[in-house]
C-alpha cells in the first residue's frame, strides 16, 4: 500500500493533475498494480465539465490509468522520479468508455505491464466504479532517462 506521499515520490505530477490518490498492491510476479482515485465534487474540472450534469472527463479517466500504470513502471524498474527517470504518456489504443464517472465514484485503477520494446512499454489498463469497468485502454509510455 502506498499513501499519497509515497505516490509522489514516483510520479512528478501535483495537484491538480495528480490523479492517483492510493496505491492498494503492486504484484512485481505478476506486474500489475491497483491503485484508486477519489473523485470529489469539488474538482476543477467539475466547473466546466459540465455545470448542470457533472461528469470526468474522459481523457483525465485516461491520464489516470497512464499514471497506475508509470508507477507500475517505476517499480518494476525499481526507481523514482529522482533516479533521473520519466515516462511520458505517448498513446492509447483501444480505448473505449462505458458509462460516467461522477462525483462521489471511487475510481479504481489496474494497469498490468504487457510488453516492453527498448525504452517503450505497453500497459493494459481499466478504471473502475463499483467493481464494473467505466473505462479501458492499452497504454503506451516511453521511458526517458534525464540527466541533471
Amino acid at each position: 500500500m502506498m499513501n499519497l506521499e509515497k505516490i509522489k515520490e514516483y510520479l512528478p505530477q501535483r495537484y491538480p493533475f495528480l490523479l492517483v490518490d492510493r496505491v492498494i498492491d503492486v504484484d512485481l510476479e505478476a506486474n500489475r498494480i491497483r491503485c484508486y482515485k477519489n473523485v470529489s465534487g469539488n474538482e476543477e474540472f467539475f466547473n466546466g465539465h459540465f455545470p448542470d450534469h457533472p461528469i470526468m472527463p474522459g481523457v483525465l479517466i485516461i491520464e489516470a490509468m497512464a499514471q497506475a500504470a508509470g508507477i507500475l513502471g517505476f517499480r518494476m524498474s525499481n526507481k523514482k522520479k529522482e533516479d533521473s527517470t520519466v515516462y511520458y504518456f505517448a498513446g492509447a489504443d483501444k480505448v473505449r468508455f462505458k458509462q460516467p464517472v461522477v462525483p462521489g465514484d471511487r475510481l479504481d485503477l489496474e494497469a498490468e505491464f504487457v510488453v516492453q520494446k527498448r525504452d517503450i512499454w505497453k500497459f493494459s489498463c481499466k478504471a473502475l466504479v463499483d467493481g464494473k469497468v467505466v473505462s479501458s485502454a492499452e497504454i503506451i509510455c516511453a521511458k526517458k532517462e534525464l540527466w541533471s
